[in-house]
């Protein structure tokens, strides 16, 4: 069961990088984050009522350490730059702690 989630809300830069967008997220993006330590699945939403979107990662262990093993991964040039990501405003990223957890999944 994740100890924690990394919570990231992002959208196109415009309805021509879109396309772009979704390449980058789902064949650069996604594999080069699972490779993290810590960092041990990810699932992406799209918003009912926009074109926003939501990605999960979710985070075994320690919170803290996966967060660091992310900054030190992006600040050594090992990840890929975003591609077709509307920079202005940037995207939102939250870490949050389990708490509790119930249901058949949980």
């Amino acid at each position: 069961m994740a100890s924690g989630v990394l919570i990231v809300e992002s959208r196109p830069a415009s309805p021509d990088e879109a396309t772009a967008y979704h390449d980058w997220y789902d064949n650069k993006h996604l594999p080069e984050i699972l490779q993290i330590d810590g960092f041990v699945s990810i699932r992406r939403l799209a918003a009912v009522d926009g074109d926003s979107f939501v990605v999960i990662y979710e985070i075994e262990g320690d919170v803290e350490a996966a967060k660091t093993a992310l900054g030190l991964a992006q600040a050594s040039g090992m990840m890929t730059r975003p591609e077709g990501v509307q920079l202005t405003p940037p995207p939102t990223a939250r870490y949050f702690t389990l708490v509790s957890s119930a249901g058949t999944n949980a």
